[in-house]
């Protein structure tokens, strides 16, 4: 941070928590309805995306929905082996035995622990939908979590719309989760109903929950975008005590989405929760956004287009008497709440509607041509006369007939000059010289 800044987002001086990550793109982030399902070439640079940015752990698909998945899973897994990456593998699965079975059959054929996500509905309003009773969501918890673990898997016991059930429900599934073997509670928060509040108030009432249990249970956090809350109901529940936050790639996911695992990962180095190399952060988004169509929009924060870039003249100006004090903290501080340059961009200027003849200058000079007046002249009027920022394509076009015109006038410079008469000026003519006679029909040329 510019050391020009005074930071009155820090509140307190107490230690930040430690937090891990869980990468949801490959599983919930798969089911919005607008996406294409991603080759597995593609889901494998993902995964090496993922790895690079030292996210903990993915979440490679749901075996139980059918072959299909099963067989990207698997290949996952094995480069997870082969590649020796460091994430972690978990798979998702309804709470019960048969969604269990195909990662244990997985696991044991890679050689590879993978954590169970198994979930099960919690609200009274999905029970009632379901015609669920709370019994019966008991015994598939105790069931399947002991199935699993006497395969030898790590469990992590996610609780649907947990934001939105009762807290006596929520004490029994959890308290009955624990005791059968689960290592980690997920709170997932299904429709985005929570506010930050709300996020911190439930956390804080779970891990009252485990301790309850004897403690030593990790708390997960699983947001959703619905309400556009969800990197600040994330935040507060690291907070309050989450030790691991879900998020997927350009926010990607059901309905609205998921938190986007970008600005979250950009978020908690900027906060100071972690220490991150960001650099490949906007290759990751747009590996995303290729692999399932889902295009990222010119405004969206830190890989969209507009993130880093400007056309205003105030705000131009200011970055570009940066630029000239050579300060680079400075260029990326003094319109930008995001520094560029920690996700490997830079700051850009345009030239629009909007702008001043500063913008037209630096545009000439970024590119190593000369600013000359005609022609900053001749860009600003074609700017101040566009409805839209000016395109690569539009200035250079500018620039290349101002230049053409310079170059003809040159020529006629250079001409003049070897005849030696004033440049521009046509030499005086003396009566009839130089003029053909007029030819009338029927006469000849003497």
């Amino acid at each position: 941070m510019h050391p020009l800044i005074y930071d009155w987002n820090r509140t307190t001086e107490t230690p930040r928590p430690s937090v891990m990550l869980d990468d949801e793109t490959l599983r919930d982030g798969l089911q919005s309805p607008s996406v294409r399902c991603p080759s597995i070439d593609e889901k494998l640079r993902i995964l090496h995306l993922m790895d690079g940015l030292g996210i903990d752990t993915a979440d490679l698909g749901l075996p139980g929905a059918g072959p299909h998945v099963v067989r990207d899973v698997e290949r996952l897994a094995r480069e997870i082996v082969d590649g020796r990456l460091r994430i972690q593998a978990n798979c998702a699965a309804r709470t019960v035995i048969a969604d269990i079975k195909p990662i244990v059959e997985v696991s044991q054929r890679v050689g590879l622990p993978i954590e169970c996500g198994t979930f099960i509905g919690s609200s009274p309003l999905r029970q009632y939908a379901e015609g669920w009773s709370l019994d019966q969501l008991l015994k598939l918890t105790e069931d399947a979590i002991a199935f699993a673990v006497g395969e030898n898997l790590p469990v992590m016991y996610v609780t649907e719309d947990t934001t939105r059930a009762d807290p006596d429900t929520l004490r029994a599934l959890y308290s009955t989760a624990i005791r059968a073997g689960a290592k980690r509670v997920c709170i997932a928060d299904t429709v985005g109903h929570a506010t930050p509040a709300g996020a911190a108030a439930v956390v804080r009432f779970v891990a009252t929950i485990v301790e309850e249990c004897g403690g030593g249970i990790g708390i997960d956090w699983h947001g959703h975008r619905d309400r556009d809350l969800a990197i600040a109901n994330t935040i507060a529940a690291l907070d309050a005590g989450a030790t691991r936050l879900h998020g997927a790639a350009i926010g990607i996911g059901e309905r609205v989405g998921n938190t986007p695992m970008d600005a979250l990962l950009v978020n908690l180095v900027l906060m100071g929760y972690i220490e991150r190399d960001l650099s490949a952060l906007c290759e990751y988004c747009e590996a995303v956004s290729a692999a399932t169509g889902v295009p990222i929009p010119p405004n969206y924060p830190i890989a969209g287009r507009d993130a880093f870039r400007t056309a205003t003249g105030v705000h131009a100006a200011a970055v570009i008497k940066a630029f000239r004090k050579k300060d680079a903290g400075l260029i990326d501080a003094v319109y930008s709440g995001v520094p560029a340059s920690l996700v490997a961009r830079e700051q850009q200027i345009d030239v629009g509607p909007m702008s001043g003849k500063s913008n037209v200058v630096f545009w000439l000079e970024r590119r190593g041509i000369a600013a000359s007046d005609a022609l900053v002249d001749r860009i600003f009027a074609k700017a101040k006369g566009s409805a839209t920022v000016l395109t690569e394509q539009k200035a250079e076009g500018r620039r290349q007939k101002a230049e053409g015109r310079r170059q003809k006038a040159e020529g006629r410079r250079q001409k003049a000059s070897y005849c030696g008469r004033p440049a521009g000026r046509s030499p005086r003519r003396s009566a009839g010289q130089g003029v053909k006679p007029r030819m009338w029909p029927g006469t000849t040329r003497n």
